[in-house]
């Protein structure tokens, strides 16, 4: 299962996509060849410098692990908190997998979706099938119990139409939807990469999204791996557990931590989760 402790080295590197945008995108770098390739992707309110921890776990385990922020998020300033379209976010990832492919094209990928990222992952499939082996889905934004109110919504599609580069707050903005750990939850809160507002564009993309992926289910084929929090605030478990268990994949598991909250990457150091993740791919290589 690799070494846990086993020195990785982190690179930072940059990657255009087809219309041009340019994103920057942090690879874990395993300490000998690596057996297979992990991209990740992150939520609507993070980016892949709240990770690390994991990155790092993954690719002590021999996986070549990639961390692309969104469009508009994290790392990548150019149009914050915007997009075209949902389809061009998932375009996005096609791309970069693709890109990915021109070296070491042997390699298994896997797609880890975490939060709202779970929706590309998923919606990957669907729009850009037979470009991973398998899906990792970490409390994936699938069925989320947090919206804004409908006070917000109505004023997200009024702005869309006539002003769609108009920022509304997130509704992901209280540090305790994802941790009940006071160090983290200052962390989120002070983090400058940190998504906190977004444009009606963005939002109403995002749910029409939702609309997208109740067709996609049907398309996910490969191996998926589903991770649920007992304590999580963001999303509905029990209807997440019941959409991954619609997938027509004849290898989909599912994995409850009773304890845990909507972010594992803020639980304990010895959190099984990442475990988990590396057998859960070893098995599968």
């Amino acid at each position: 299962m690799g070494e846990p402790d086993a020195p990785t080295r982190l690179v930072l590197q940059a990657f255009r996509a087809s219309d041009g945008y340019r994103f920057y995108y942090r690879t874990w770098v395993p300490p000998v060849r690596p057996r297979a390739r992990l991209v990740i992707l992150h939520g609507i309110r993070s980016h892949g410098g709240w990770y690390e921890r994991s990155c790092q776990r993954f690719a002590a385990a021999g996986f070549e692990v990639s961390f692309l922020d969104r469009r508009g998020a994290g790392l990548n300033t150019a149009r914050r908190g915007d997009c075209p379209s949902f389809r061009r976010l998932i375009d996005d990832v096609a791309e970069f997998l693709l890109k990915q492919r021109e070296t070491a094209a042997w390699l298994p990928t896997f797609v880890a979706g975490i939060s709202w990222g779970g929706k590309l992952a998923v919606g990957l499939q669907a729009r850009r099938p037979g470009l991973t082996s398998g899906l990792i889905l970490l409390c994936p934004g699938l069925k989320p119990q947090v919206s804004p109110p409908l006070a917000s919504r109505l004023r997200i599609a009024l702005a869309r139409c006539a002003r769609p580069e108009k920022f509304f707050p997130i509704p992901l903005n209280d540090p305790e939807l994802f941790t009940s750990n006071p160090e983290w939850q200052q962390f989120i809160a002070t983090d400058r990469y940190g998504l906190r507002e977004a444009t009606a564009r963005f939002l109403f993309n995002s749910a029409t999204f939702d609309i997208y992926l109740k067709r996609a289910a049907s398309r996910v084929t490969v191996p998926t791996l589903l991770l649920l929090a007992g304590r999580d605030k963001v999303i509905d478990n029990a209807r997440t557990r019941a959409y991954a268990a619609s997938f027509p994949s004849r290898d989909n598991r599912a994995i409850d931590y009773p304890d845990a909250h909507h972010t594992l990457e803020f639980e304990g150091d010895r959190h099984p989760f990442m475990d988990d993740v590396v057998k859960w791919i070893e098995r599968r290589i």
